[in-house]
């Protein structure tokens, strides 16, 4: 098991292939995610993309994108380790996972934020007929 393992989900109200096109843009990598050395693995177009992390630290990052309603849930998964074979000391483990998991947060947030605009999600039948 990866000592960094980081899971997460955003929903984002906005058409699929808007999200998709940006979590597609390498340029939004870098800018999302500085201090990684990404390669990737599979750009799987409307379902996201797949990469190899190696520098600082070594692994794997994905994002998959599902539709749902009338946007797209966003799966976020990080799984690292120290690139030279060595163990991080539990607290140590525990720091950077809190660190990505809220980096992650903030880099899902600002681009539901970006993409969402004024965007009203559609409402589920039960929900609107209990009113």
């Amino acid at each position: 098991m990866p000592q960094v393992d980081v899971v997460d989900e955003t929903w984002i109200g906005a058409d699929p292939d808007r999200v998709a096109a940006r979590v597609a843009d390498p340029a939004s990598w870098r800018r999302w995610w500085p201090d990684l050395e990404l390669a990737v693995d599979e750009l799987r177009g409307a379902e996201g993309v797949r990469w190899f992390v190696r520098g600082r630290a070594a692994g794997s990052m994905e994002i998959w994108l599902q539709p749902d309603l009338d946007g797209v849930r966003l799966h976020y998964f990080l799984r690292l380790d120290p690139p030279d074979g060595r163990r991080l000391a539990p607290r140590q483990a525990d720091r950077e996972v809190f660190t990505y998991r809220r980096r992650a947060k903030q880099v899902f947030w600002a681009l539901k934020d970006e993409l969402e605009g004024r965007h009203q999600p559609r409402r589920e039948r039960s929900e609107t007929r209990r009113r």
